[in-house]
């Protein structure tokens, strides 16, 4: 018996040690199904409540994008209208500055005009200043009557009249040009002085546009992001459901299991040949499952094992059963090969083991245990429901 169970020490602490190099948990606590279906629907909840609250900031965040767009849009009808603005500023400006050349050009030509009139007036003058009395007296002298003699008079005093008249008419067509020239001046400079401020709030407006079209960018690179999250939820959920789905399905195989069992042939405990070891694997699988658990308890989990034994839809050696692929978890887990490597069983689960062995059962035919789930019906013994 003693080389029996230093055999299962080794394999124990081979499986240990396959375990640890899988990278498969290690728990203290080894899930049932249910316990596995209530996690897994705690978990697709969470993954819902994240879900929902991402999709509640895609929609503020459209929302956001929306009002943002619609600045935008505001804003590059504002820039077009200064646009517009400054561009009949433009025009305004040019011809203001085609008009003023054009004054520049009257003005010149005026000058001119007043000063060959100028300088025609004064030759006329020095002339007559010159020959003044020798020409009018000839003048007078030639004359053939009175008459003749004050027309010369009047002739000469009208040439001088006109070339005044004519100068001042020049100096006052100049003294307009002039002052349309200040005029046109004075209009170049305002729309000069409009054209700075059309522009500076071009500037502005294009600074609007460039920070909106930032913050677009912004928010739709977080809208992005927040609708790859929702779906890497949407397909986390639907993961979660498969598992649901999946674990729903082993737990009625398993009911449906339990009541194959029932009616199906048994062996009596008399007829079970039972291995070298057998007791000490059975009262380490007692530890893991109940260890926690009054006695009663752990002779109940010793009890479904020997039932399986006995039913003849389980394995026919205590080995077979306990490995029974996905049957008990403390075997997937690792914590049975632990137990099984240190001998971790109790003096209880020792004696609980040879209980059962000997056809003892508290769980009557039972084939399965695990915590209390609504709509199941069976023993209930400490905190597991044996059915």
């Amino acid at each position: 018996m003693e080389r029996i169970i230093k055999l299962w020490k080794r394999l124990a602490a081979s499986l240990l040690v396959i375990v640890m190099t899988t990278g498969l948990s290690v728990s203290a606590y080894a899930l049932t199904t249910k316990e596995k279906l209530e996690q897994a629907q705690r978990e697709r909840e969470a993954t819902q409540g994240q879900l929902s609250q991402t999709k509640d900031n895609i929609s503020g965040l459209q929302n956001e994008l929306s009002v943002l767009q619609g600045q935008l849009n505001n804003l590059n009808d504002q820039l077009t209208e200064v646009s517009d603005r400054l561009a009949e500023l433009e025009r305004q400006i040019a011809d203001k500055e085609q008009e003023i050349a054009e004054t520049k050009e009257a003005l010149e030509e005026a000058r001119i005009d007043a000063d060959n009139q100028y300088e025609a007036m004064k030759s006329r003058i020095q002339y007559m200043y010159e020959r003044n009395d020798y020409a009018l007296l000839e003048g007078m002298l030639g004359a053939d009557s009175v008459s003749d003699m004050l027309n010369f008079y009047d002739y000469a005093d009208a040439i001088t009249e006109y070339d005044e008249r004519k100068l001042e008419d020049f100096r006052k067509i100049r003294d307009e040009i002039e002052q349309k020239e200040k005029e046109l001046q004075a209009e170049q400079e305002e729309l000069a002085g409009y054209r700075v401020q059309v522009e500076a709030e071009q500037s502005k407006v294009s600074g609007y546009i460039s920070s909106t079209s930032g913050d677009i960018a912004q928010n739709a690179g977080q809208l992005s992001n927040a609708q790859a999250v929702a779906e890497a939820y949407e397909a986390k959920i639907k993961e979660q459901d498969a598992d649901i789905a999946a674990l729903k399905k082993k737990l009625a195989e398993e009911i449906a299991m339990s009541k194959l069992a029932s009616q199906s042939a048994k062996r009596d405990i008399s007829e079970v040949s039972f291995a070298e070891g057998d007791r000490y694997l059975l009262a380490n699988l007692i530890y893991c499952e109940a260890g926690g658990e009054p006695y009663a308890g752990q002779l109940a989990v010793g009890a479904v094992v020997i039932n399986r034994l006995l039913s003849s839809v389980y394995p026919d050696t205590i080995t077979g059963v306990i490995y029974q692929r996905s049957q008990f978890s403390p075997v997937g887990s690792g914590r049975l090969a632990i137990a099984l490597a240190e001998d971790r069983a109790t003096p209880a689960c020792y004696q609980a083991a040879d209980e059962a062995m000997a056809g003892v059962s508290n769980v009557g035919d039972c084939v399965y245990f695990r915590t209390p789930i609504e709509g199941l019906t069976g023993i209930s013994i400490g905190g597991h429901i044996f059915y």
